[in-house]
Protein backbone atom coordinates (compact mmCIF):
# COMPACT_ATOMS: atom_id res chain seq x y z
CA UNK A 1 0.00 0.00 0.00
CA UNK A 2 1.57 3.49 -1.17
CA UNK A 3 0.54 6.53 0.13
CA UNK A 4 1.14 9.72 -1.43
CA UNK A 5 0.76 13.21 0.15
CA UNK A 6 -0.64 16.05 -2.83
CA UNK A 7 -0.73 18.77 0.01
CA UNK A 8 1.93 21.74 -2.00
CA UNK A 9 2.60 23.34 1.66
CA UNK A 10 4.76 21.47 4.65
CA UNK A 11 1.81 22.61 6.89
CA UNK A 12 -1.97 22.26 7.51
CA UNK A 13 -2.77 22.86 3.99
CA UNK A 14 -4.49 21.15 1.17
CA UNK A 15 -5.51 18.34 2.76
CA UNK A 16 -5.43 15.74 0.23
CA UNK A 17 -3.82 12.28 0.28
CA UNK A 18 -3.24 9.46 -2.68
CA UNK A 19 -3.55 6.02 -1.71
CA UNK A 20 -3.18 3.09 -4.01
CA UNK A 21 -3.19 -0.76 -2.99
CA UNK A 22 -3.51 -3.93 -5.62
CA UNK A 23 -4.46 -2.02 -8.77
CA UNK A 24 -6.92 0.79 -6.68
CA UNK A 25 -6.43 4.53 -6.25
CA UNK A 26 -8.63 6.65 -3.75
CA UNK A 27 -8.07 10.17 -3.34
CA UNK A 28 -8.78 11.16 0.29
CA UNK A 29 -10.15 14.44 0.38
CA UNK A 30 -8.95 17.28 -2.22
CA UNK A 31 -8.94 20.37 -0.21
CA UNK A 32 -7.23 24.15 -0.88
CA UNK A 33 -4.72 26.15 0.70
CA UNK A 34 -5.73 28.75 2.86
CA UNK A 35 -2.71 30.73 3.14
CA UNK A 36 -2.52 30.51 -0.90
CA UNK A 37 -3.91 32.12 -3.76
CA UNK A 38 -4.45 30.57 -6.84
CA UNK A 39 -3.18 27.36 -8.95
CA UNK A 40 -0.61 27.32 -5.44
CA UNK A 41 -3.79 26.62 -3.37
CA UNK A 42 -4.26 23.16 -4.81
CA UNK A 43 -3.05 19.92 -4.22
CA UNK A 44 -0.41 18.58 -6.35
CA UNK A 45 -2.35 16.89 -8.87
CA UNK A 46 0.49 16.44 -11.24
CA UNK A 47 1.98 14.17 -9.24
CA UNK A 48 -0.75 11.98 -9.97
CA UNK A 49 -2.25 12.72 -13.66
CA UNK A 50 -2.70 9.73 -16.18
CA UNK A 51 -3.24 7.37 -13.29
CA UNK A 52 -6.56 5.85 -12.91
CA UNK A 53 -8.73 7.39 -9.97
CA UNK A 54 -11.60 5.00 -9.03
CA UNK A 55 -12.82 7.12 -6.22
CA UNK A 56 -12.51 9.87 -4.06
CA UNK A 57 -13.63 9.79 -0.02
CA UNK A 58 -14.74 13.28 1.12
CA UNK A 59 -14.09 13.31 5.24
CA UNK A 60 -15.49 16.96 5.75
CA UNK A 61 -17.00 19.90 3.97
CA UNK A 62 -14.16 22.74 5.37
CA UNK A 63 -12.93 24.19 2.47
CA UNK A 64 -9.21 23.16 3.22
CA UNK A 65 -10.42 19.29 2.89
CA UNK A 66 -12.92 19.59 -0.34
CA UNK A 67 -11.88 22.82 -1.86
CA UNK A 68 -10.47 21.44 -5.01
CA UNK A 69 -13.13 18.78 -5.64
CA UNK A 70 -14.68 20.14 -8.99
CA UNK A 71 -11.04 20.25 -9.97
CA UNK A 72 -9.89 16.85 -9.44
CA UNK A 73 -13.01 15.67 -11.26
CA UNK A 74 -11.98 17.59 -14.12
CA UNK A 75 -8.20 15.65 -13.79
CA UNK A 76 -10.33 12.45 -12.92
CA UNK A 77 -13.79 12.33 -14.52
CA UNK A 78 -14.84 8.62 -14.00
CA UNK A 79 -14.27 8.69 -10.06
CA UNK A 80 -17.27 8.64 -7.74
CA UNK A 81 -17.26 10.88 -4.76
CA UNK A 82 -18.48 9.40 -2.00
CA UNK A 83 -19.32 11.20 1.49
CA UNK A 84 -21.58 10.57 4.88
CA UNK A 85 -25.00 11.77 4.13
CA UNK A 86 -24.46 14.76 6.33
CA UNK A 87 -22.19 15.74 4.54
CA UNK A 88 -23.61 15.15 1.26
CA UNK A 89 -26.00 18.04 2.27
CA UNK A 90 -23.56 20.47 2.58
CA UNK A 91 -21.18 20.01 -0.32
CA UNK A 92 -23.05 21.99 -2.69
CA UNK A 93 -23.82 24.94 -0.69
CA UNK A 94 -20.05 24.74 0.03
CA UNK A 95 -18.76 24.81 -3.25
CA UNK A 96 -21.43 27.37 -4.97
CA UNK A 97 -20.19 29.75 -1.91
CA UNK A 98 -16.50 29.03 -2.86
CA UNK A 99 -16.72 29.63 -6.41
CA UNK A 100 -18.73 32.95 -4.93
CA UNK A 101 -15.66 33.90 -3.30
CA UNK A 102 -13.22 33.45 -6.42
CA UNK A 103 -15.24 35.78 -8.17
CA UNK A 104 -14.99 38.64 -5.57
CA UNK A 105 -11.11 37.68 -5.24
CA UNK A 106 -10.86 37.41 -8.94
CA UNK A 107 -12.25 41.26 -9.42
CA UNK A 108 -10.70 43.04 -6.32
CA UNK A 109 -7.64 41.15 -5.93
CA UNK A 110 -6.37 40.53 -9.64
CA UNK A 111 -5.97 36.64 -9.29
CA UNK A 112 -6.61 35.48 -12.74
CA UNK A 113 -6.77 31.79 -11.65
CA UNK A 114 -9.49 32.47 -9.99
CA UNK A 115 -12.50 30.96 -9.79
CA UNK A 116 -11.41 27.58 -10.13
CA UNK A 117 -14.52 25.96 -11.16
CA UNK A 118 -18.11 27.39 -12.16
CA UNK A 119 -21.68 27.06 -10.72
CA UNK A 120 -22.41 25.26 -13.79
CA UNK A 121 -19.64 22.64 -13.03
CA UNK A 122 -20.59 22.38 -9.03
CA UNK A 123 -24.38 21.63 -10.40
CA UNK A 124 -22.56 18.79 -12.60
CA UNK A 125 -20.55 17.77 -10.01
CA UNK A 126 -23.60 16.56 -7.97
CA UNK A 127 -24.27 13.37 -9.89
CA UNK A 128 -21.47 11.89 -9.07
CA UNK A 129 -21.66 12.40 -5.34
CA UNK A 130 -23.46 9.78 -3.19
CA UNK A 131 -24.31 9.76 0.62
CA UNK A 132 -23.67 7.02 3.34
CA UNK A 133 -24.66 6.62 6.78
CA UNK A 134 -21.61 6.23 8.93
CA UNK A 135 -21.02 2.77 9.88
CA UNK A 136 -21.77 1.02 6.69
CA UNK A 137 -19.43 -0.78 4.37
CA UNK A 138 -19.38 0.40 0.68
CA UNK A 139 -17.25 -1.34 -2.31
CA UNK A 140 -15.94 1.19 -4.26
CA UNK A 141 -13.00 -0.25 -6.31
CA UNK A 142 -13.34 -1.19 -9.90
CA UNK A 143 -14.62 -4.28 -10.21
CA UNK A 144 -12.29 -5.35 -13.54
CA UNK A 145 -9.35 -4.75 -11.32
CA UNK A 146 -10.24 -7.56 -8.56
CA UNK A 147 -8.73 -11.11 -8.82
CA UNK A 148 -11.55 -13.74 -9.37
CA UNK A 149 -12.53 -14.94 -5.78
CA UNK A 150 -12.30 -11.63 -4.10
CA UNK A 151 -14.39 -8.63 -3.58
CA UNK A 152 -13.28 -5.03 -4.34
CA UNK A 153 -11.65 -2.50 -1.81
CA UNK A 154 -14.01 -1.30 0.59
CA UNK A 155 -14.46 1.18 2.98
CA UNK A 156 -16.51 2.50 6.22
CA UNK A 157 -17.31 6.12 7.84
CA UNK A 158 -17.07 6.74 11.59
CA UNK A 159 -18.31 9.86 13.17
CA UNK A 160 -15.17 12.05 13.86
CA UNK A 161 -17.28 14.90 16.19
CA UNK A 162 -15.15 17.21 14.06
CA UNK A 163 -17.99 18.98 11.96
CA UNK A 164 -21.47 18.56 11.13
CA UNK A 165 -21.05 15.17 8.92
CA UNK A 166 -17.56 14.72 9.42
CA UNK A 167 -15.77 11.46 9.04
CA UNK A 168 -12.34 8.70 9.67
CA UNK A 169 -12.28 6.80 7.22
CA UNK A 170 -11.87 2.79 7.49
CA UNK A 171 -10.49 1.27 4.21
CA UNK A 172 -10.39 -2.55 3.86
CA UNK A 173 -7.96 -4.19 1.17
CA UNK A 174 -7.22 -7.88 0.69
CA UNK A 175 -4.28 -7.45 2.53
CA UNK A 176 -3.85 -4.20 4.65
CA UNK A 177 -6.69 -1.97 6.25
CA UNK A 178 -6.01 1.71 6.33
CA UNK A 179 -7.95 4.29 8.52
CA UNK A 180 -7.64 8.01 8.11
CA UNK A 181 -8.67 10.15 10.54
CA UNK A 182 -9.64 13.41 9.12
CA UNK A 183 -9.72 16.38 11.39
CA UNK A 184 -11.04 14.50 14.72
CA UNK A 185 -12.16 15.32 17.80
CA UNK A 186 -12.02 12.94 20.99
CA UNK A 187 -14.09 15.65 23.77
CA UNK A 188 -17.63 16.39 23.22
CA UNK A 189 -18.07 20.05 22.10
CA UNK A 190 -21.62 22.38 23.53
CA UNK A 191 -23.36 19.98 20.40
CA UNK A 192 -21.56 17.63 19.02
CA UNK A 193 -20.38 14.64 20.84
CA UNK A 194 -16.93 13.33 20.94
CA UNK A 195 -16.03 11.29 17.57
CA UNK A 196 -17.04 7.30 17.68
CA UNK A 197 -13.72 5.50 16.99
CA UNK A 198 -13.58 2.97 19.71
CA UNK A 199 -13.00 -0.04 17.72
CA UNK A 200 -11.14 1.66 15.05
CA UNK A 201 -8.08 -1.40 14.40
CA UNK A 202 -5.70 -0.97 11.25
CA UNK A 203 -2.46 -2.02 9.84
CA UNK A 204 -1.73 1.91 8.65
CA UNK A 205 -2.82 5.35 10.16
CA UNK A 206 -3.01 8.57 8.44
CA UNK A 207 -3.61 10.61 11.21
CA UNK A 208 -4.15 14.56 11.65
CA UNK A 209 -1.48 16.58 13.88
CA UNK A 210 -3.20 19.74 13.99
CA UNK A 211 -2.57 20.60 17.95
CA UNK A 212 0.62 18.71 18.14
CA UNK A 213 1.92 22.15 19.56
CA UNK A 214 -0.35 22.88 22.02
CA UNK A 215 0.40 21.19 25.36
CA UNK A 216 -3.07 21.07 27.92
CA UNK A 217 -3.01 23.00 30.63
CA UNK A 218 -2.70 20.59 33.97
CA UNK A 219 -6.01 21.58 35.05
CA UNK A 220 -8.17 22.42 32.25
CA UNK A 221 -11.47 21.61 31.15
CA UNK A 222 -13.92 22.95 28.48
CA UNK A 223 -16.66 23.57 31.10
CA UNK A 224 -14.24 26.04 32.45
CA UNK A 225 -13.31 27.66 29.13
CA UNK A 226 -17.32 27.85 27.99
CA UNK A 227 -17.70 29.66 31.55
CA UNK A 228 -14.54 32.02 31.00
CA UNK A 229 -16.13 32.88 27.41
CA UNK A 230 -19.47 33.63 28.99
CA UNK A 231 -18.61 35.60 31.72
CA UNK A 232 -16.12 38.19 29.30
CA UNK A 233 -18.98 38.56 27.06
CA UNK A 234 -21.35 39.36 30.20
CA UNK A 235 -18.38 42.16 31.39
CA UNK A 236 -18.28 43.97 27.72
CA UNK A 237 -22.19 43.82 27.60
CA UNK A 238 -22.19 45.26 31.11
CA UNK A 239 -20.07 48.04 30.54
CA UNK A 240 -22.32 49.05 26.99
CA UNK A 241 -19.97 47.51 24.62
CA UNK A 242 -20.35 45.18 21.67
CA UNK A 243 -19.21 42.02 20.88
CA UNK A 244 -17.27 40.05 17.74
CA UNK A 245 -16.68 36.70 17.76
CA UNK A 246 -14.80 35.49 14.21
CA UNK A 247 -16.23 31.86 13.60
CA UNK A 248 -15.91 29.58 10.67
CA UNK A 249 -19.41 29.27 8.67
CA UNK A 250 -19.56 25.44 9.30
CA UNK A 251 -18.80 24.08 13.34
CA UNK A 252 -17.71 26.89 15.02
CA UNK A 253 -20.63 29.41 14.33
CA UNK A 254 -22.76 26.97 15.54
CA UNK A 255 -21.16 25.61 18.54
CA UNK A 256 -20.73 29.57 19.56
CA UNK A 257 -24.39 30.21 19.13
CA UNK A 258 -25.48 27.33 21.33
CA UNK A 259 -23.36 28.75 24.09
CA UNK A 260 -25.00 31.78 23.83
CA UNK A 261 -28.62 30.26 23.49
CA UNK A 262 -27.97 28.38 26.56
CA UNK A 263 -26.92 31.41 28.39
CA UNK A 264 -30.18 33.04 27.37
CA UNK A 265 -31.66 29.86 28.88
CA UNK A 266 -30.04 30.88 32.09
CA UNK A 267 -30.97 34.18 31.87
CA UNK A 268 -27.02 35.10 32.13
CA UNK A 269 -27.59 37.03 28.73
CA UNK A 270 -30.60 38.76 27.62
CA UNK A 271 -32.90 38.57 24.74
CA UNK A 272 -31.18 40.32 21.62
CA UNK A 273 -30.75 39.94 18.15
CA UNK A 274 -27.73 38.05 17.31
CA UNK A 275 -25.68 39.11 14.04
CA UNK A 276 -24.25 36.48 11.86
CA UNK A 277 -22.91 35.43 8.45
CA UNK A 278 -25.37 34.37 5.59
CA UNK A 279 -23.29 31.30 4.88
CA UNK A 280 -23.18 30.51 8.89
CA UNK A 281 -27.06 30.91 8.80
CA UNK A 282 -27.85 28.55 6.33
CA UNK A 283 -25.56 25.72 7.86
CA UNK A 284 -26.92 26.78 11.18
CA UNK A 285 -30.69 25.74 9.81
CA UNK A 286 -29.17 22.43 9.12
CA UNK A 287 -27.70 21.74 11.91
CA UNK A 288 -31.23 22.67 13.22
CA UNK A 289 -33.55 20.29 10.58
CA UNK A 290 -30.64 17.50 10.96
CA UNK A 291 -30.12 17.82 15.02
CA UNK A 292 -32.47 14.35 15.45
CA UNK A 293 -29.80 12.46 12.76
CA UNK A 294 -26.28 13.53 14.43
CA UNK A 295 -24.75 12.35 17.05
CA UNK A 296 -25.30 15.45 19.24
CA UNK A 297 -26.11 16.96 22.65
CA UNK A 298 -28.99 19.29 23.26
CA UNK A 299 -31.08 17.79 20.09
CA UNK A 300 -34.03 19.61 20.39
CA UNK A 301 -32.22 23.06 20.59
CA UNK A 302 -32.77 24.62 17.70
CA UNK A 303 -30.92 27.53 17.30
CA UNK A 304 -33.30 29.59 14.23
CA UNK A 305 -36.04 29.23 16.84
CA UNK A 306 -34.28 29.61 20.19
CA UNK A 307 -32.25 32.81 19.06
CA UNK A 308 -33.36 36.13 17.08
CA UNK A 309 -30.74 35.98 14.52
CA UNK A 310 -30.01 38.74 11.57
CA UNK A 311 -27.28 38.47 8.57
CA UNK A 312 -25.41 41.16 8.56
CA UNK A 313 -23.95 42.04 5.12
CA UNK A 314 -20.49 42.99 4.13
CA UNK A 315 -21.78 46.60 3.99
CA UNK A 316 -23.41 46.84 6.86
CA UNK A 317 -20.57 46.23 8.59
CA UNK A 318 -19.50 49.85 8.02
CA UNK A 319 -22.06 51.32 9.32
CA UNK A 320 -23.96 49.52 12.18
CA UNK A 321 -24.24 51.53 15.28
CA UNK A 322 -22.48 49.81 18.30
CA UNK A 323 -25.03 51.41 20.79
CA UNK A 324 -26.99 49.02 23.39
CA UNK A 325 -24.47 46.33 22.77
CA UNK A 326 -24.44 43.82 20.37
CA UNK A 327 -23.38 40.76 19.21
CA UNK A 328 -21.40 39.33 16.04
CA UNK A 329 -20.59 35.79 15.27
CA UNK A 330 -18.97 36.37 12.14
CA UNK A 331 -17.71 34.34 9.37
CA UNK A 332 -14.11 34.83 8.48
CA UNK A 333 -12.29 33.12 11.55
CA UNK A 334 -8.83 34.68 9.73
CA UNK A 335 -10.65 38.43 9.59
CA UNK A 336 -9.43 38.60 5.77
CA UNK A 337 -10.04 41.81 3.82
CA UNK A 338 -13.23 42.46 2.31
CA UNK A 339 -15.23 40.68 4.85
CA UNK A 340 -17.61 41.68 7.55
CA UNK A 341 -15.18 40.40 10.45
CA UNK A 342 -12.32 42.25 8.84
CA UNK A 343 -14.58 45.66 8.69
CA UNK A 344 -16.28 45.16 12.04
CA UNK A 345 -12.94 44.01 14.29
CA UNK A 346 -11.54 47.18 12.66
CA UNK A 347 -14.06 49.49 13.76
CA UNK A 348 -14.04 47.62 17.08
CA UNK A 349 -10.59 47.64 17.80
CA UNK A 350 -10.43 51.37 18.91
CA UNK A 351 -12.70 51.39 21.57
CA UNK A 352 -11.88 49.90 24.65
CA UNK A 353 -15.31 49.12 25.65
CA UNK A 354 -15.47 46.15 23.07
CA UNK A 355 -14.31 42.78 22.97
CA UNK A 356 -12.79 40.75 20.50
CA UNK A 357 -12.80 36.83 21.42
CA UNK A 358 -11.35 34.01 19.02
CA UNK A 359 -12.30 30.76 19.91
CA UNK A 360 -10.56 28.61 17.11
CA UNK A 361 -7.00 28.86 15.33
CA UNK A 362 -5.59 32.18 14.05
CA UNK A 363 -3.05 31.92 11.01
CA UNK A 364 -0.36 34.33 12.50
CA UNK A 365 -0.25 35.61 8.88
CA UNK A 366 -3.62 36.79 8.58
CA UNK A 367 -5.49 39.82 10.02
CA UNK A 368 -6.86 38.19 12.89
CA UNK A 369 -3.35 36.68 13.81
CA UNK A 370 -1.40 39.49 13.79
CA UNK A 371 -4.34 41.24 15.80
CA UNK A 372 -4.57 38.37 18.27
CA UNK A 373 -0.28 39.13 18.75
CA UNK A 374 -0.58 42.89 19.17
CA UNK A 375 0.18 44.44 22.48
CA UNK A 376 -2.79 46.43 24.33
CA UNK A 377 -2.86 49.99 23.19
CA UNK A 378 -0.17 49.30 20.39
CA UNK A 379 0.00 49.86 16.38
CA UNK A 380 -0.01 47.67 14.32
CA UNK A 381 -0.38 46.17 10.35
CA UNK A 382 -4.12 45.01 10.73
CA UNK A 383 -3.68 44.45 6.95
CA UNK A 384 -3.31 46.18 3.73
CA UNK A 385 -6.49 48.39 4.10
CA UNK A 386 -5.64 49.27 7.79
CA UNK A 387 -1.19 48.96 7.74
CA UNK A 388 -1.47 50.92 11.09
CA UNK A 389 -4.36 50.37 13.20
CA UNK A 390 -4.51 50.93 17.00
CA UNK A 391 -5.65 47.80 19.46
CA UNK A 392 -7.35 49.17 22.18
CA UNK A 393 -10.40 46.97 22.87
CA UNK A 394 -10.47 43.44 24.99
CA UNK A 395 -8.56 40.64 23.15
CA UNK A 396 -9.18 37.35 24.50
CA UNK A 397 -8.30 33.83 23.21
CA UNK A 398 -10.97 30.45 24.14
CA UNK A 399 -9.51 27.29 23.49
CA UNK A 400 -13.00 25.89 22.35
CA UNK A 401 -11.35 23.71 19.89
CA UNK A 402 -13.04 20.66 17.28
CA UNK A 403 -9.72 19.42 16.84
CA UNK A 404 -8.15 16.21 19.37
CA UNK A 405 -5.44 17.48 21.94
CA UNK A 406 -2.21 15.48 21.35
CA UNK A 407 -2.45 13.42 24.42
CA UNK A 408 -5.82 12.18 23.06
CA UNK A 409 -4.21 11.20 19.71
CA UNK A 410 -1.37 9.60 20.91
CA UNK A 411 -3.90 7.25 22.69
CA UNK A 412 -5.65 6.88 20.10
CA UNK A 413 -2.74 5.26 18.08
CA UNK A 414 -1.97 3.05 21.19
CA UNK A 415 -5.79 1.65 20.69
CA UNK A 416 -5.38 1.03 16.62
CA UNK A 417 -2.36 -0.83 17.23
CA UNK A 418 -1.11 0.05 13.17
CA UNK A 419 2.14 -0.88 12.03
CA UNK A 420 3.13 2.22 10.41
CA UNK A 421 1.53 5.94 11.30
CA UNK A 422 1.66 8.80 8.46
CA UNK A 423 2.01 12.25 10.07
CA UNK A 424 0.24 15.55 8.13
CA UNK A 425 -2.50 18.05 8.60
CA UNK A 426 0.21 20.05 10.46
CA UNK A 427 2.62 22.22 11.14
CA UNK A 428 6.39 20.74 11.16
CA UNK A 429 6.72 21.50 15.14
CA UNK A 430 3.59 19.81 15.47
CA UNK A 431 4.25 16.79 13.70
CA UNK A 432 7.57 16.67 15.25
CA UNK A 433 5.89 16.62 18.31
CA UNK A 434 3.63 13.92 17.40
CA UNK A 435 6.58 12.06 15.79
CA UNK A 436 8.78 12.15 19.15
CA UNK A 437 5.82 10.93 21.17
CA UNK A 438 4.98 7.81 19.10
CA UNK A 439 8.57 6.74 19.25
CA UNK A 440 8.83 6.99 22.82
CA UNK A 441 5.11 5.28 23.96
CA UNK A 442 5.03 2.76 20.86
CA UNK A 443 8.70 2.33 19.34
CA UNK A 444 7.85 -0.45 17.14
CA UNK A 445 5.01 1.69 14.94
CA UNK A 446 7.02 3.22 11.98
CA UNK A 447 5.92 6.78 11.63
CA UNK A 448 6.11 8.48 8.07
CA UNK A 449 6.01 11.88 7.48
CA UNK A 450 6.37 12.57 3.89
CA UNK A 451 6.76 16.08 2.34
CA UNK A 452 4.51 18.08 -0.66
CA UNK A 453 4.45 15.14 -3.45
CA UNK A 454 6.17 12.20 -1.53
CA UNK A 455 5.26 8.78 -1.66
CA UNK A 456 5.50 6.65 1.00
CA UNK A 457 5.90 2.31 1.10
CA UNK A 458 3.77 1.31 4.01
Amino acid sequence: MKVTNLNPGNDIGASAWWVEFEGHHLLLDSGTHPKHDGREALPLFDRVLGRELDAIAVSHCHLDHVGSLPVALRHFPHANVLMTDLSYLLIERVLHNSVNVMMRQRTELGIKDYPFYSHEEVDDFAAVCQGFRYRREIEWGAFHKSKPGHKTPSLEFFDAGHAFGSAGILIRARRRTLFYTGDVCFHDQTLLRRAEFDDVRADILVMETTRGSNEVPENFSRESEVERFATAIEAVLKRRGSVLVPAFALGRTQEVLAILSLLMRKRRLKRQPIYIGGLGRVFTELYDIESNRANRNHPSLKLTEELHLEVLSGKQALSIPFTGGKIFVLTSGMMVENTGAHDLALRMMQDPKHGIFFVGYSDPATPAGRLRAAQDGSTFEFSAQAPDAKRLCDIQQFDLTAHANRGDLVNFVGQVNPKVVVLGHGEPEARAWFANAIQKEHPRIKVLQPGPGEQVDC
